[in-house]
This record gives C-alpha cells, structure tokens and sequence, in this order.
C-alpha cells in the first residue's frame, strides 16, 4: 500500500510476516553513565547468549552514537558501526559486550534517547529510544535485568533516579579525576524484574519530591515520590492521590499488586506524549501532573487521574508482561486504556465516561478507520513505528477488550486476565496469547472474534425491526458490513455483540429484560416473545461495539428515547441521531429544540444533563455524509444553536443561574453543576445576546477556578464582543510563565469560528510564547487548528499551505511531532474537489521535500497511496 509513492530513496517496511526470534539474548546489562548536558559517556557491560542453533553474529542498534570503544570478553574489538547498526562476530554461545559511547543530550531536539528539558535530563525510550543511548538489539522481545550506576555533577543534577531499587549512593572525585570533590555524586538503581529496552528510564535533575507511601494487600509498604520543581510541590496532590487510588483499584479489581520498594514519577515540560510507564520511574509531560484550580480545568483534573492511572496499569499490562514485537503494540496499549476507562468510571458518573470515551472514539478512531490510515488494532506493516500510536492501537483496541467484558461477562473476563498474567509473567508475548488465555478460561470459542484483531475498518451495522400483532413477536433483523480499506479489499464477518432492549412507545416502560444479541454471520436475526404492539428499539445500548447502525431514524422515536430510555449512553445516542438527522436538511430544529428544552425540564443529574443537551460536533456531523460540505454542516449548526438559544432562553438562565456555586469544590456533583452551567453560557452566547456578553465577561473576571474562567474565555474568543480582546489579552498577563494555562490561550483561539481565525493562527505561530520544538505548545496552537473544521478547509486553501508549511519546519527538529500534523489532511477524499485538490497538492509538496523523515515520508505517502 506504499508502493505508488516509493521512491529509491524510500525507507524500507518493516512486516508482522517477517518477525524471528532475537538471534541473541540479553540476560543482564550494566550502564554507567557520566552525566552532563552537552556530552554524556556511557558506558554499557551485556551478557549475551545465542538463542538457537545458528552461526549470525550479534547485531546491535545504535543511532547518533559516537563508537568510543567496543570489546568481547575483555579484547578489545575493532568492529564499528555501518549506518544503524554494529555487527560483532562471537564464537562461543555467551560473551560479554561491552561499549562506551559519547552522546549530547542537548542537541536532541526528537526527544527520543536522553535529552535535555528545563535543566534536567530525562530519557524517552518507546519505541525506539533506547538506540540513542547505546548500541543494543532495540526490539521489546529481549528482556533484560537491569543495573545503572549514574555519575553527575552534584550542584546541577543532586536528584538522580532509574528503573527498580535505589542501591548504592554517594560522592566521588571531580570528572577528570584529579581531586576529591562533592561537586560530583552517584547514585546505583537495581531493578530485578527483567523488561525490554523501551522500559528503560534515567532522569538527573534538580527535583524536589512530593512523597507519600502505600501499603500493599500483602502488607508491603511502598515509598512513593512525584519528582518536579519545587515551585510545583503544591500541584500534585491530585496526581498522588490519583496513584494511591489507582493501586488499590488494581488489587481489587484485577488482583495485581506493586512488586517493588519504590515508585517514582517525573514531570517534564518537553514530552512527545502523554506519559511512558518505564518500571518504577514513570516520566510525565507535566501536564498530566500538575493540576490546582487555578491553573487546571475539570477536565484537566480528570486526565490527570486517568493517565496517573493508566501509566501505573501498565505495571502489568506491558511491564511485566509485555509485548513480542511492536505489531502487538494494542496488547498492552488497548488492553490498558479499557482498565483504565473502567477505573475512571468508578470515580464519578459511569455514564459521563462513557458519552466521553464513544465521543473521543468518533471524534478521531472512526476517521482514522475511513481514511488512506486505517489500519487494524494488530497492523501488519510499518515504516515508523512512532506512526502507529494512534486511536485504532488505542481507543479500538480497548473497546475490542470492552467487547471481551460484554460477551464474557465480568466472572469469566477476570478469570482470564489472572490466566494472563499467571502464564505469561515475564514475557513478551502477542494479541493471540492474550485471545487464547480468555477463550481458555471462559470456555467461549473466539475463532470469529479474532478477526477484530487483523481487520481495518468500523463495520456498519443494519438493523429492522418488525412486529407481529397476532403473534405478539418483535424480529429485529441485522446485517452487518465492513468498506475496503487499504490492502483489504474484501471484509469477513466480525463477532459483534450488541445490547438491545424494546420500550413501549405509549408509556416509555422497558418491554422484558435487555438482551445480548450476538452478530457473527453477515445476517442475524433475533425473536422477541410477549410484544402486544409495536415497540421502540433501544440498540447498541451502553456503545456495546464500535460500529456505526444504519437504522432509519425515526425522529418521534428519538426524541421519546431521548426522554425515556433507561440506559443512559442509549438515551444520549437518541438525541444525537435526532440532532443528525435535522441537521441534515434546512429545515428549522423545533424537534432538537422541544428535546433539548425535555432534557432541561428533567431530574436528571447535571453532568448527565450537560452532555445531554450538546449538539453534535461539526466535524462528527461531515462523518455521517459522503462528503462533507463544510459551510452548510456550519451554517446549519449555527442555526440549530441559535433556535435553542433563542427558544429556550429562559431555561438557558435558569440552567446558567441555579448552578453557581458560593465557592469552588471538586466533587462530582460540583464538577457536574459547573459543566450544565458553562454549556448553558455556551447556549446563550450564541446570539451574542449583551445580557450574556456581560455574564461571560463577569464570570471571566470573578472565577475563582480554571474551568470556570476557560469557559467564559473560549465564549468570548468565538465572539465578536468588544470583551474579546480584554479577555485574551487578561488571560495572558494572568498566566504569563505557567505553560499548561498558555498552552489553553492558544487553543481558544486556534479553535474560533471566526473568520480571521487563519490569519490569527498565523501571528500566533510568531508569537514569543510559541515554541514549535515543544509537542505541548506545537499542539496547542497548530494541531488545534487543524482540528477546525471550518476555518481549516477554508475554500483558499491558506489552512493547508499552513499546517504544509509547520509539518516541514517541525520535521528538521522533532519528526514524531511533524508526522502528527499530517493527519489532518490525509482525510482529503472526503471533501468536495476543491479541497480535496488543494489537500493533495499540499500532501505531495510534503512528501517531494528533500530529507524528508521516515515518520512524515510514511505518513504522506500513505495518505496518498
């Protein structure tokens, strides 16, 4: 699927169908490093084996190294690199390796290996970093025991920190050895559970530590410690409180207990993702870490224990069992994400998660899966790894493990994750592994369900329903489809579990229990008994599967759903079908507009009710068409919204009035009131109604927290209220240093509606606040941009010359990022031809630049192909 776009200078693709087994293993590994910013030594001692019976020589990765030394067996070897690899000839079946390179932490812009960020130096190492530190067999299938002895100067780095155990400790003479000093010290970590090279992790810095400790069901106590600078101390309690909480979820809830004295977590300004879980040391892109009220919204708090928490499940799923090759990558990611939403659940509203994460999936999963990028949860081919942590690996992939829950059942599901983790501790193993441990333990034969695993593509599921009077039966009637994607032509039937339920239309009452019905042909039908008149079909209750229904939409039905189903993601989904389906026409919303005002007269709680009453969002709206004509979804929408605000104005007040709070709290019913009440000022702003100008502007003034000032922001950054520019321009003086909140500044304005928000967006880009080389603020500004449906496929064609223009000046620094930016405009089939040229024209631009990395090569060339 890459071919149409290679060139003789293409890098080559790496198969699933070509994996072998690691010629040689790697049993221990000593490092030593002597720390420091501009030239790091270090110093690598590894005990190989030959695995098999074979004659090849031991080949190591390396990348941006300098070959200081290398010996076997303590001969000096004159071996020396070709491109990224070092091939050593051993005779024997064991030898011990040893190296000693030079590398410059400062000049590492990828931030990938060891880097420098704000003074400290860190290391990133998934997937493949560890090749920037030393040359090794950079692959997750060899697992090693690892020792680190780190040496630095002591006035600049006095915190040093490493996977495992602290060992020994203390101070050594200056660099060149001439004298005893104390500006130098050193600091051994042991950590005795064996992982792959990905999994490795250093950080030397100037940190202070928020502590605290844990005891374990088994009664081991365990000392833990988030390490930032100490002007962060206060911001970290959530963070701390977030990972106690989350250990003991994992003990009750999965029977898995923390298997080392310590565990350490490090926030870093300059992260290319979220968090990596690295055994015992976990490093964090601080925004995941730092949250008070002043500086981080509801929204933020929660991502903060969501992540806290996934980084810590990865203790087990990825960490001590982890994955065979990076084609398993959902093995670990999926898997984790899904234990992760289900602890998220049990903090606050299930219901709220749950609207969150099918929205997140739709938002970005479903696109990915219609475009020149889709690929199954297991790919079978990359270029660049680094390309494939997508929301297929991830967010498909844990609702591919939610689906082995639903046809499970919760007994038997965790009968197979303790079979898990009982036969494969201490592995590196695959998706089929994982598959066959629940099959073995449920007793359920998963032959078709496996397909969820290696095929491309959200299927479409189309259901009928008839009714029998005379024979008081209800048949409902599905058959499913899957469309081509790239190199799979023709799609096989998926095993997709779907809840459904009936409800009489007359007076909303659930006919019988719910059922589980169970597709696997391309066709299903399923009888319900005891049905005296028609009913309403309540389908894919709870999101049960990642498919998209075909049903025709009923908009009275709907709307009657929307007031009465008793599942509440079913409930949410009414209204959103209602919404699509008005909103496909010109025709006005009074249907939208008397479910909104039912949803706002209910005794629903309000976090339920604020998720209720949103509209569905314009780039989930172009999902739904052929193609998406991108100034008729908006002016439709626009309209819609104004016919509510207008409509339902009393109600937006009293929604707005009856939430305010007396004083600021975290709790779920406080976090709820504040979300009904900043989606009501979303309604009534958008008629730039004075009345609301002047509650936005007030509430933007007297906030006494950030999700309460950042609502009233983004309202007024989409306006064109005189308020507007006091507000942004009061915002930033407020927050002036604190990245996270200025990261927040640029996105309000990156995602307005108005019609300079272009040529904003490109001021901003040369704003002394924006750094292109840091993945938060790159983020913040240009991959929000191009998450604006209107204003980035403005028919000029000024949006894409844009993004064009950042993917090729961020490739020369940080590739992974520049690959990022990418994905937007490989959604070019789906618009009109004018677009769609001027997309293209841009992708290839992109591709025809001289030097171009493998992880944008990759990216536009599929995109293309």
């Amino acid at each position: 699927m890459l071919d149409a776009y290679a060139t003789p200078q293409s890098p080559p693709t790496v198969r699933l169908a070509d994996y072998a087994a690691p010629d040689w293993l790697i049993p221990t590994v000593a490092l030593d490093f002597d720390l420091a910013a501009d030239r790091t030594i270090v110093r690598a001692t590894l005990t190989v084996t030959r695995n098999g019976d074979h004659d090849r020589p031991l080949v190591l990765d390396g990348q941006g190294l300098e070959l200081l030394s290398l010996g076997v067996d303590g001969v000096p070897n004159p071996a020396r690199p070709r491109g990224d690899h070092l091939s050593v000839a051993i005779t024997g079946d064991s030898a011990v390796v040893t190296t000693e390179v030079a590398i410059a932490p400062s000049a590492n812009t990828q931030l990938m290996g060891l880097y420098a960020s704000g003074g400290k130096l860190c290391t990133q190492c998934e997937a493949e970093g560890f090749r920037r530190i030393t040359f090794f067999p950079d692959r997750p299938d060899v697992l090693s025991r690892y020792t680190v002895r780190l040496t630095a100067d002591r006035a600049r780095y006095p915190v040093l920190l490493a996977n495992g155990n602290l060992g020994e400790t203390g101070v050594i003479g200056a660099r060149d050895g001439s004298v005893a000093s104390e500006q130098r010290h050193f600091a051994v970590w042991d950590d005795p559970w064996p992982k792959p090279c990905y999994l490795f992790a250093a950080v030397a810095g100037d940190l202070a530590p928020f502590r605290d400790s844990f005891t374990t069901a088994s009664g081991r106590d365990v000392d833990l410690a988030i390490w930032v600078a100490e002007a962060d101390l206060p911001r970290c309690a959530h963070a701390m409180d977030a990972l106690k909480t989350s250990m003991a979820w994992d003990e009750a809830n999965y029977g898995r207990e923390y298997d080392l004295d310590v565990f350490n977590i490090v926030a870093v300004d300059d992260f290319n993702f979220g968090a990596m879980e690295n055994k015992g040391l976990n490093i964090f892109n601080s925004k995941y870490i730092l949250a008070d009220a002043e500086t981080a919204t509801d929204a933020d708090f929660d991502a903060v224990a969501a992540v806290v928490a996934h980084e810590y499940f990865h203790n087990w799923t990825g960490d001590r069992v982890t994955c065979r090759d990076w084609f398993q990558l959902s093995l670990k990611e999926g898997l984790t994400v899904f234990r992760d939403q289900q602890f998220s659940a049990d903090q606050g509203s299930r219901a709220v998660r749950r609207i969150d994460d099918v929205r997140s999936l739709r938002a970005v999963q479903f696109p990915e899966d219609a475009s020149p990028l889709a690929h199954p949860i297991r790919p079978g081919e990359y270029i660049e790894i680094g390309n494939f942590y997508t929301s297929t690996i991830y967010n498909k992939g844990a609702e591919v493990i939610r689906m082995l829950h639903t046809l499970l059942g919760p007994d038997k599901y965790r009968a197979g994750t303790d079979l898990y983790f009982e036969r494969h501790d201490g592995q590196a193993v695959t998706c089929e592994d994982f598959v066959a441990a629940m099959e073995d333990a449920s007793g359920v034969d998963l032959t078709r369900f496996r397909r969820w695993y290696s095929q491309a593509g959200t299927p479409r599921v189309a259901a009928t329903l008839t009714h029998d009077a005379l024979t008081a039966t209800a048949t409902l009637t599905l058959e499913q489809s899957t469309a081509p994607t790239p190199g799979q032509p023709e799609k096989l039937p998926l095993h997709i579990p779907l809840r459904a339920a009936l409800f009489d239309p007359s007076t909303g009452v659930r006919l019988g229990d719910e059922r589980l019905v169970e597709l696997t042909e391309a066709t299903t039908s399923v009888t319900f008994e005891g049905v005296a008149s028609t009913p309403l079909l309540s389908l894919n209750r709870g999101f049960s599967a990642p498919v998209i229904l075909t049903t025709p939409v009923d908009r009275r039905a709907a709307a009657f759903l929307s007031a009465h189903d008793d599942d509440p993601f079913a409930r949410y989904e009414a209204f959103q079908q209602l919404a699509l389906d008005v909103l496909a026409g010109d025709d006005p919303a009074d249907d939208v507009v008397e479910a909104l005002g039912a949803t706002l007269d209910s005794r629903l709680d309000p976090a339920f009710k604020a998720e209720a009453v949103l509209l569905p969002s314009e780039a989930f709206i172009g999902d739904q068409a052929e193609t998406v004509d991108v100034d008729a979804i908006h002016r439709r929408r626009d309209a819609a919204r104004v016919q509510a605000a207008t409509t339902l104005r009393d109600k937006w007040w009293d929604a707005y009035r009856d939430n305010a709070a007396n004083r600021y709290e975290m709790s779920p019913e406080a976090k709820g009131r504040r979300r009904l009440r900043n989606v009501a000022l979303g309604y009534l702003m958008a008629t730039e109604d004075p009345e609301a100008v002047a509650a936005a502007f007030a509430q933007f003034e007297n906030a006494d927290n950030m999700t309460d000032r950042l609502a009233a922001l983004g309202v007024l950054a989409n306006s064109d209220a005189p308020e507007r520019e006091a507000a942004l321009a009061g915002f930033h003086a407020r927050y002036a240093g604190d990245a996270s909140s200025i990261d927040k500044w640029f996105s309000v304005q990156a995602m307005s509606t108005r019609a300079d928000t272009l040529e904003q967006v490109v001021t901003l880009s040369q704003h002394p606040d924006f750094a292109a080389a840091n993945p938060n603020r790159l983020r913040s500004l240009v991959g929000a941009f191009g998450a604006n449906q209107l204003r980035l496929h403005d028919t000029s064609g000024g949006g894409y010359r844009f993004l064009a223009d950042q993917v090729l000046a961020v490739d020369r620094v940080n590739s992974s990022s520049a690959a990022r930016l990418v994905v937007p405009l490989g959604r070019w089939r789906r618009f009109d031809v004018v677009r769609s040229a001027l997309m293209r024209a841009e992708l290839e631009r992109v591709l025809a630049s001289p030097r171009l990395s493998k992880d944008v090569f990759e990216m536009a060339s599929r995109s293309l192909a």
